[in-house]
């Protein structure tokens, strides 16, 4: 072990010195509840705690070649330095050998994504064609935010996925940037090669699991593959192809800004010219960011949640504040009173026993469907506290959206 090398962040670093990188991994002892959450890779891949504790820090280690290693770990922080969705990198280690010496693989250590899901785990449940149809909507969501980064995949795939719940869609993460690389802008050429890649991988992925007995025969692999580059194409256009307005609609250029933050994208910079010999205006998106209601949501109250979430939190917040607050009241105001009397109100009834099976916001999300739908059986609104009992005691107990209970 005098020849090891680990390289990575700093306050990691102990834990994973301490773990037995003198054996090969595929010999390292798993969690089952871990191996139930991990998916299929070419390489050897192990979820690892750091310490035999439920609650540690979970790492995903995966063994390759030191040059691929090294390769995909600066990858993945650029890809983080971004704000892409992917997953965090830790270290790579070298200069393994076993006890009589044999060298063994170089490894690449990256933090497991909290309540996350490989698709596999996904469609092996009892599945609607509509949940296929967000998961393919995300992942198309997914590869329109990495080319908008000039992030070329190469390899875009479900088995490359996480899928994390979104209220009620899903959010889609990179974990494997092996093939990846960095362009200053992609060509059309590019981007039309990256979906040509991920419509065969998919529509091959769900075969798979067709041929095995555990897709819905509902779903044809084939339609779900074409659903994810309609939807990519439909959301690539409404994001850098010009739309023509009408001149005369003095709310045109502010609908076409709202449209696209629906999106979840933010406008950062936009032109707006006059074109047409009856004055049309051309509005064109020059550069968008991701994530609006959620960056909004981090800014206004401090909380992390996906888009979706975020989306369906503020709108809470903001009828919350229509509904108690005289309309000029500050902001930090309605946030703390919103955050005692509604979000925490929710989240903190929740039994230690049960605690870490949903995400927060999700779960705040989930205790909002449930009392619109208490409201729609009985003929009357329930109020908060009957619809997080109800979820609570319902729903909650059958419920593990990662199979990892996650440390508060």
């Amino acid at each position: 072990m005098s020849g090891l090398r680990i390289k990575g962040l700093g306050e990691e670093i102990a834990t994973l010195a301490n773990l037995p990188w003198d054996k090969p991994l595929e010999g390292w002892p798993e969690d089952e509840v871990l191996t139930n959450m991990r998916g299929i890779s070419r390489h050897v891949v192990r979820l690892i705690r750091s310490n035999p504790s439920k609650t540690s820090q979970i790492f995903a280690v995966k063994e390759t070649v030191p040059e691929f290693a090294n390769r995909e770990y600066s990858l993945l922080r650029d890809l983080n330095q971004k704000t892409a969705p992917c997953v965090e990198p830790v270290a790579v280690i070298e200069g393994r050998v076993d006890s009589d010496g044999n060298e063994l693989p170089a490894a690449l250590v990256t933090k497991y994504l909290p309540y996350s899901l490989p698709y596999r785990v996904i469609l092996s449940g009892a599945v609607s064609p509509t949940e296929i149809l967000n998961m393919a909507n995300a992942l198309a969501l997914l590869l329109v935010r990495l080319h908008l980064l000039g992030f070329w995949w190469g390899d875009c795939s479900l088995s490359n996925t996480l899928f994390r719940r979104d209220a009620n869609d899903f959010a889609a993460y990179l974990v494997d940037a092996e093939t990846g690389e960095f362009q200053r802008s992609l060509s059309d050429g590019q981007r039309e090669h990256d979906l040509e890649l991920a419509q065969f991988n998919v529509a091959a992925e769900l075969e798979d699991l067709a041929l095995a007995g555990v897709l819905s025969k509902e779903i044809n692999p084939v339609r779900a593959a074409d659903g994810v580059i309609r939807r990519y194409r439909r959301l690539w256009k409404m994001l850098k192809e010009p739309q023509i307005l009408d001149a005369s609609d003095r709310q045109a250029v502010e609908r076409a800004m709202r449209s696209l933050q629906d999106l979840g994208f933010a406008v950062e910079e936009v032109e707006v010219t006059t074109t047409g010999d009856k004055g049309g205006i051309k509005f064109q998106p020059k550069l968008v960011a991701a994530r609006y209601h959620a960056n909004r949501l981090v800014e206004l109250m401090g909380l992390q949640a996906e888009e979706l979430q975020a989306k369906r939190l503020l709108a809470s917040y903001d009828r919350y504040k229509a509904r108690e607050f005289a309309p000029a009241t500050p902001h930090p105001v309605v946030v703390k009173q919103w955050l005692a009397d509604v979000f925490k109100r929710v989240v903190d009834q929740v039994p230690e026993h049960l605690r870490g099976r949903v995400e927060p916001a999700q779960l705040f999300h989930e205790v909002l469907e449930n009392r619109w739908y208490l409201g729609e059986k009985l003929g009357r609104d329930v109020g908060l506290d009957f619809a997080t009992a109800d979820y609570i005691e319902k729903v909650l107990p059958y419920r593990m959206d990662s199979g990892v209970v996650i440390k508060k």
